[in-house]
């Protein structure tokens, strides 16, 4: 499936027993934190969904994805069976996870709806964002020991649900903005993410959209860089610019690593992110 262990200028790439995945090198230096992001590469599944499909949705093969999962988070070292997956739907709800959850859509229902962010300060409870294009946003303060990921599409970017989850990690943890590290991992990149007016006018009502984060492609379309516009909304929640790990991979360009709705025409599986806090 072409070059497997794709480079990255911000983002290490790992493989382990054929799983490959990615992690931010800020979050690798936390020691109590174990965090990636998936490609398609090291799973189970088959037809449309080879190999790495991590979603129960997609009408894969339930016995498979639950492997996937299984083979997913032993590379990056947790446990599966206690992962926690979100149920996105494009809005800004966060949910705060607790060990009481785990579990929740892998080994059993998710038992909620509409939860694109998941928070924790518990070890041992993996947190899991699903992805095939939108912007995995994950977050570290490793003062307060709390982790979280956010599904940013792009209703998740306009509505600013980077600035969302940081203000819960301080509202219900107590965290400080300065502390926060974030990373926003592999999606579809400036290159690729083109739209045309409805989607435009949503993000011209954002304070820090401007010139430097789209470009024109004729009179009717721009592509916009949402890895930028998430950046500066992190900064803008008072986030350290420093603390912002930006990917330059593009699932798009990238087909026969990740997973990428607008190449596939929605015929495919899932990526994750995962990150967890060990005891």
């Amino acid at each position: 499936m072409g070059d497997c262990m794709l480079q990255s200028k911000t983002l290490t790439v790992h493989e382990k027993n054929g799983v490959v995945y990615y992690t931010f090198p800020s979050f690798d230096a936390v020691p109590y934190v174990r965090h990636g992001f998936s490609t398609r590469l090291g799973g189970v599944s088959t037809g449309i969904y080879e190999s790495m499909n991590l979603s129960y949705t997609r009408g894969d093969d339930a016995a498979a994805v639950r492997e996937n999962f299984a083979r997913f988070c032993d590379a990056i070292g947790v446990q599966s069976e206690n992962a926690v997956v979100s149920a996105q739907e494009h809005h800004v709800a966060i949910y705060n996870v607790t060990a009481a959850d785990r579990g929740r859509g892998v080994t059993r229902e998710r038992g909620y709806t509409d939860i694109d962010g998941l928070i924790t300060d518990e070890p041992n409870v993996p947190l899991i964002t699903q992805y095939a294009d939108c912007v995995p946003l994950l977050f570290v303060d490793p003062v307060r020991r709390v982790v979280g990921t956010s599904h940013a599409g792009w209703r998740g970017t306009a509505a600013q649900i980077g600035a969302v989850t940081v203000e819960r990690m301080c509202k219900d943890y107590g965290c400080r903005r300065e502390d926060i590290l974030a990373g926003v991992a592999p999606s579809i990149g400036p290159c690729c993410f083109e739209v045309d007016a409805p989607v435009i006018e949503v993000f011209e009502k954002l304070a820090v959209y401007d010139d430097g984060c789209f470009t024109p492609v004729n009179d009717e379309k721009v592509k916009i860089n949402l890895w930028e516009v998430n950046r500066r909304i992190l900064v803008s929640a008072g986030v350290k610019p420093e603390h912002i790990t930006v990917t330059d991979l593009c699932t798009k360009c990238h087909p026969d690593v990740f997973w990428s709705h607008r190449v596939t025409g929605g015929a495919r599986g899932s990526l994750a992110a995962c990150i967890a806090i060990t005891e």
